[in-house]
């Protein structure tokens, strides 16, 4: 108990509880392991501005794309720990680490996880000159004539490569993949008829639904999704089926825990703002109120699905 006059207690208290709390850094700059213009790059540049609003702060992106995210995660990885570098990134994170063998950081153990930003669904898109009207008709194709379909993704070791390779086991089918250089120019031979389906993102399939040359069949969502209320979840003709994407803030291990608590409070309040809202609403994306250690737990079971997977196929990233 304090033996001294209340007054002087409480300016003690005051400055121990201020000496304790970890400062907020001058600048914070949140690394984007993509090119600018991307999704991720997007959504960090709506954050940036509101983030250091809250946080009494400047706040800036920078792009340090390369190697499917690696380069930018790196670049965290051994970065202060001190907050005033976070990395943005999406499920390609825990995907990279799944499917290359070799990485200059640990996934789990390099990174403390911040924050989910939001996560959503893929859709099933379906090439209009196929003659397949549901995700049933499609597999039961597959069925009928293995190794004869054919689906694409934005490259081996994406999210659409082990999403399709997880929709082949459970349905018990041998669709062939093939992978492009990048989820547009799937979408385009998608269109042109060349491929049978593709797993994407809402908005990589937009530009071509008003052209008749793509329809989707489903989402990989466990049940109805509210941005897609027109289409059935995957696990309706594959019981059990599920897969998502998510976009998640994370920082150098090592950040202190009060200021990991402190970036969680600000990034859940701005993934559920107007302008963050309107954008990841495009593609399905539902904010997250996950504290930073649900985030990392969920972190550890995607990378083990993943890399599950992956060591199951042979799947290894180029």
């Amino acid at each position: 108990m304090c033996k001294t006059t209340f007054a002087v207690c409480y300016v003690l208290l005051l400055a121990a509880s201020s000496h304790a709390a970890t400062p907020v850094p001058k600048q914070i700059k949140i690394i984007v392991p993509f090119s600018a213009g991307a999704s991720n790059d997007s959504i960090a540049r709506v954050i940036a501005p509101q983030l250091g609003e809250k946080l009494k702060t400047s706040v800036i992106v920078e792009n340090r794309a390369g190697a499917a995210g690696v380069i930018g995660s790196d670049y965290v990885a051994k970065a202060a720990k001190d907050g005033s570098v976070l990395l943005l990134n999406s499920s390609t994170f825990v995907t990279s680490a799944a499917t290359q063998p070799t990485l200059p950081y640990d996934a789990i153990k390099s990174f403390v996880p911040i924050a989910m930003i939001g996560q959503g669904p893929l859709v099933v898109a379906v090439s209009s000159e196929k003659p397949y009207q549901s995700l049933g008709e499609l597999l039961e194709a597959a069925r009928a004539h293995p190794k004869t379909l054919n689906y694409g993704s934005a490259g081996v070791g994406s999210l659409a490569h082990l999403a399709s390779t997880l929709l082949n086991d459970a349905a018990k089918v041998d669709i062939t993949h093939v992978p492009y250089k990048g989820s547009a120019n799937a979408a385009a031979d998608l269109a042109g008829g060349r491929i049978d389906f593709m797993l994407a993102n809402y908005s990589s399939m937009a530009s071509l639904l008003p052209t008749g040359k793509v329809r989707l069949v489903a989402t990989t969502a466990p049940g109805k999704h509210q941005a897609f209320p027109q289409l059935p979840p995957a696990a309706q003709t594959v019981p059990g089926y599920d897969v998502d994407i998510w976009v998640g803030v994370f920082a150098p291990a090592g950040t202190p825990e009060d200021l990991v608590k402190v970036l969680n409070r600000s990034l859940v309040e701005i993934s559920r703002s107007r302008q963050l809202t309107a954008l990841l609403d495009m593609d399905g994306t539902v904010p997250s109120d996950m504290s930073s250690a649900e985030f990392a737990s969920r972190v550890v079971q995607d990378l083990g699905r993943w890399k599950a997977l992956a060591s199951q196929h042979g799947i290894t990233a180029n």
